[in-house]
């Protein structure tokens, strides 16, 4: 352990620091050298596209250095906290790279998120700058903002971004036009980036990388498929249509600075669009959650679209069917979809199966381990043989350096170095991971991770709840949502609507709304009193059979 620069304790030895060098998995270098490395060889090379706007690297550059010697200019230093809650955007890169040049900390939040979640992540991190839309989508960010800055004393700057260009925005950083007194020189190793998770108990815990792990885990992705699926020799073209503020966004963000990759973004996520994007920009990969290449599969079909240039499909995030994966490479003339498992503190620990010979792998495995090494062990923590089933436990260059909460690092990882990833699985005989449930008490809507204990506790607050268990139950687009069953006060029956009302006023994003309510006399529960959240699983299940068996 050793203390960053930013105050929090990380997981880096010296001789951790020397053997990943050693292999050539952390390239000690900052995405800012590596923009300015390709700045110097092909300055006009466009990188990211978003929508009609073409971004070239020197472009790019010349806005990140402004806006951080401006930043620069109002006392920011190495190891400050600057967060962006911001859409897929120009900006976001610029405000991303601008924070490398500087050796500041980024805070990613998702735009879902509201009062509640954003004020618990701003004064975690400890955020000195914030960068936010004035208003998007019909909510008011600004306003946001000015209702939590008096309960955050460390945030010293509210920056809003396309919305009014005043002394107090983006576009007014950018347009002082300053240059750097004297730009830093920044250690690879040090916190690059702290990512707020769901936790189990309620509380979203920062997870820490250095600009050595994170941000590269893509591009040595790349390096992998390349091989597999016919795309050596090509430009890699990647749509993303995850949010740039979540780890897979994040590396779509970065790779084009470090890699032979253009980036191509989608604002929101929209299959026919898509179609029209992956023809027109030529796109040969992407990556991203089970509903997109659903919905891609059926809008190319419908359409009667085989999209020959798209050659690889990534999907993770939520539960994949084999049928779905197989589908693929009947819909589409070359793409080889396949599953892939991962987490924002280890990223993209497999990265599939694409031979041609592979598909029945691709479809009923979560994928082919590469880089990482993966135990899988029982309760008390001690090895399993192969094939059998328990918790599986991660190690590797990518992996985060901890969490902002030491003794959150502390719980997770064993005396080896192993992260505990609180999912259930085994090793198969092909080196594949093969989830097989969760350990942790989590829902996974649609590649969002949802804690169960947090919507919990908002509902034990509710007048009439005496007790309250969340569940996932399946949901035919987004494989899981949230199912929520009470034990009530006599004379109380909260329905749906009533519940609605309650958790929307908690101040939470809309992905933690019950969708169901069930309120029963009693839960199921072990000898030592704890819900069987396993049976109640089963019985949402069942609940939604019999009423499809009746429509």
């Amino acid at each position: 352990m050793r203390k960053d620069a930013s105050g929090w304790q990380v997981r880096l030895d010296e001789a951790s620091m020397a053997r990943h060098t050693a292999s050539g998995a952390w390239p000690n270098k900052t995405l800012a050298d590596f923009a300015r490395e390709l700045a110097a060889r092909d300055p006009d090379r466009v990188t990211h596209v978003f929508g009609d706007e073409r971004c070239t690297v020197s472009q790019l550059l010349v806005e990140a250095e402004a806006l951080a010697a401006a930043l620069q200019a109002r006392g920011l230093v190495a190891g400050d906290v600057v967060s962006f809650q911001l859409p897929n955007w120009r900006e976001a890169v610029v405000i991303d790279l601008a924070s490398t040049m500087l050796g500041l900390v980024v805070a990613p939040i998702v735009p879902i998120y509201r009062d509640a979640e954003v004020v618990f992540m701003l004064a975690d991190a400890g955020v000195r700058a914030a960068f936010f839309p004035t208003d998007y989508r019909g909510f008011d960010y600004a306003a946001m903002m000015q209702r939590i800055a008096p309960q955050l004393p460390a945030l010293t700057g509210l920056f809003s971004v396309r919305g009014d260009a005043g002394a107090d925005s983006y576009e007014a950083l950018v347009g002082e036009q300053r240059r750097f007194a004297a730009a830093p020189e920044v250690d690879p190793n040090a916190v690059k980036m702290i990512l707020y998770t769901s936790g189990t108990t309620g509380r979203p815990k920062g997870v820490l990388h250095s600009h050595n792990t994170g941000p590269l885990r893509l591009r040595r992705a790349f390096e992998l498929w390349s091989r597999g699926a016919r795309l050596e020799g090509l430009d890699n073209v990647l749509l993303m249509a995850s949010p740039v503020t979540h780890v897979t966004g994040q590396s779509g963000m970065e790779i084009p600075f470090c890699s032979n990759t253009r980036t191509v973004f989608m604002e929101r996520w929209n299959a026919a669009e898509a179609l029209e994007i992956i023809d027109r920009e030529q796109v040969s990969a992407s990556v991203g959650a089970t509903p997109f290449l659903q919905e891609l599969l059926n809008a190319a079909e419908q359409a009667g679209r085989r999209l020959p240039s798209l050659q690889v499909f990534a999907c993770g995030g939520a539960e994949v069917p084999p049928a779905l994966v197989s589908r693929a490479y009947e819909v589409l003339d070359q793409c080889r979809a396949f599953r892939v498992y991962g987490s924002s503190e280890v990223p993209l620990t497999t990265l599939g199966f694409f031979g041609d010979d592979e598909m029945e792998l691709a479809a009923t495995t979560d994928g082919r381990v590469v880089d990482y090494e993966v135990r899988i062990v029982d309760d008390e923590g001690h090895p399993l043989r192969q094939g059998q089933e328990g918790e599986i436990c991660v190690r590797g260059p990518a992996m985060l350096l901890g969490y902002g909460d030491p003794e959150a690092t502390a719980a997770s990882f064993d005396a080896e170095g192993y992260f505990a990833t609180g999912d259930l699985g085994r090793l198969s005989d092909d080196g594949a991971i093969i989830v097989t449930g969760r350990k942790k008490d989590l829902i996974n809507r649609g590649g969002e991770k949802v804690s169960a204990k947090e919507v919990e506790d908002i509902l034990h607050r509710m007048p009439g709840v005496r007790e309250a268990a969340v569940v996932a139950m399946p949901h035919p687009r987004l494989g899981e949502t949230l199912c929520a069953y009470l034990i009530v006060q006599p004379g109380s029956a909260p329905d749906l609507s009533a519940v609605l009302s309650f958790v929307s006023a908690a101040g939470v994003a809309k992905q933690k709304y019950p969708e169901c309510v069930v309120i029963v006399d009693d839960f199921p529960r072990t000898a030592a009193g704890k819900i069987r959240k396993d049976r109640l699983r089963a019985d949402i299940q069942a609940r939604l059979q019999q009423d499809a068996a009746h429509v």
